[in-house]
């Protein structure tokens, strides 16, 4: 299966990461834009570039497209991106005669445009660091209540309605290319989300349009990936859909809320399932389990200081395969899990961990590196060999090595991006990741865009 992928951004979560989960799968070829062609905390990607590498492409089966790449440099360009809505709509009708001349299933998601609560501009325009919680709080009461009086100067709120209206805009017209048969799949998304606000209103009028919506954002290429896979093996190896069990670990609280999304986590759960393409079942018929370490009264958050009340449950390993999603924490794992993962250790059955960022991220990403797991392992009696083995092992080191030892604890411990330091500090968790694992790597670690939100772990 040929598979051109798109990504958000060149972040190690959105270019490394989805190389390192087709790894598994040798009947996968990855193709992916120069990573140097994208967009960073800063930069725009280079559009021209990465038109001219799809259009060069031959014989794919499917595009799993960041639209927010393509139409704006990236998703924060998207939120920064000083082009007009004509030079904008421009670009993606170059883009629909790219695509139309591919003759592949094209799966794509585009954002809706986010609101962050706070005045912090690192990913937003330059006045978001003195007015962000105004125009949050004009967002959040507009719709509440219908109109809404801010001191926000009012060139300012002019230019962010302004940008609002042509994302607005510019997702309509995908909503026409996928009434026209273009997309296979086409995800709105929309992520650090509240009750009201002016991305709520643009969701629910997308949906009103015949749009698909979903809580989430930099994990969707991930879990599209998965649902092209599936696709593809239903359709051309004409195998069974996926069966998958979610387990909650604590299930008298999983009608509750995570942090920085707008829907239960359990229904968080079947939404990336179903996305996915997997079918939801009981336990007993599940091809795969997976376990939700979800919260209790409410999700901690480690980077925050936000407490929560860790699992203090006892853990068995299944008789059958299983993945595990730590959601107990957001931006890190849940310690005291991790230390009884530890004591019981990994077996065959095992599918795969992740702690990664928001619950919706986390899902995202473990659910497409179990569905490709599972493909390699069983599709036309194919049995996983020693070198898929190893790939799974070196994925699940970096996991762990991000999502538990450095965003759970490391993170914590540094007051900036130091690849000296993190190194030194990283050390004792290598020794029990690797012990645990049974691997053992030449590691280094990198802070590709010069901050402490993301690290990139690379092991040779």
């Amino acid at each position: 299966m040929n598979i051109a992928f798109i990504p958000i951004d060149n972040r190690p979560v959105c270019y490394t990461l989805p190389e390192q989960i087709c790894a598994m799968d040798s009947c996968i070829k990855l193709f992916m834009p120069e990573r140097e062609w994208l967009g960073d905390l800063k930069k725009f990607a280079d559009v021209e570039k990465i038109f001219g590498w799809l259009e060069n492409l031959d014989k794919i089966d499917a595009v799993i497209l960041s639209l927010d790449t393509v139409a704006y440099g990236g998703l924060i360009s998207s939120r920064r991106c000083p082009q007009s809505f004509d030079e904008i709509k421009q670009r993606v009708f170059k883009l629909r005669e790219i695509l139309e001349q591919k003759h592949a299933k094209i799966y794509a998601f585009s954002s809706i445009m986010r609101i962050s609560n706070n005045n912090i501009n690192e990913e937003e325009k330059e006045y978001w660091n003195l007015w962000g919680k105004k125009i949050f709080e004009y967002s959040y009461n507009t719709h509440k209540y219908g109109h809404f009086d801010c001191d926000v100067p009012q060139d300012i709120l002019n230019d962010y309605l302004e940008t609002r209206k042509r994302n607005f805009e510019i997702n309509k017209i995908y909503l026409e290319f996928q009434k026209q048969g273009l997309f296979n799949t086409l995800v709105f998304s929309k992520d650090d989300c509240s009750e009201y606000g002016l991305n709520v209103m643009e969701a629910e009028e997308l949906e009103r349009l015949g749009g698909f919506v979903k809580t989430g954002a930099d994990e969707i290429p991930l879990t599209l990936l998965a649902r092209a896979v599936n696709d593809f093996s239903l359709f051309t190896l004409h195998s069974l859909p996926v069966n998958v069990a979610p387990i909650f670990l604590a299930p008298e609280y999983k009608a509750l809320i995570s942090n920085y999304e707008d829907v239960s986590i359990e229904n968080s759960v079947k939404g990336q399932l179903e996305l996915a393409g997997c079918t939801i079942c009981e336990p007993e018929a599940a091809d795969i389990l997976l376990y939700v370490n979800n919260f209790e009264e409410h999700q901690g958050e480690i980077v925050m200081k936000v407490p929560a009340k860790h699992f203090s449950s006892e853990w068995n390993r299944p008789d059958k395969p299983y993945m595990i999603a730590d959601v107990r924490f957001a931006n890190g794992a849940d310690n005291a899990f991790v230390e009884k993962l530890f004591e019981k250790g990994f077996d065959e059955n095992f599918y795969g961990y992740s702690a990664w960022n928001t619950s919706a991220n986390t899902l995202g990403s473990l659910i497409c590196a179990a569905v490709v797991k599972w493909r390699s392992g069983v599709q036309e009696g194919r049995k996983a060999d020693l070198y898929n083995q190893c790939v799974f092992k070196k994925l699940q080191t970096i996991r762990f090595l991000d999502d538990w030892a450095y965003q759970a604890n490391v993170r914590q411990m540094l007051e900036k991006p130091d690849e000296d330091v993190i190194k030194s500090k990283m050390k004792p968790f290598e020794t029990t990741v690797f012990e645990k694992l049974g691997v053992n790597y030449n590691t280094s670690y990198k802070f590709p865009w010069n901050r402490l939100f993301e690290v990139e772990v690379e092991l040779s």
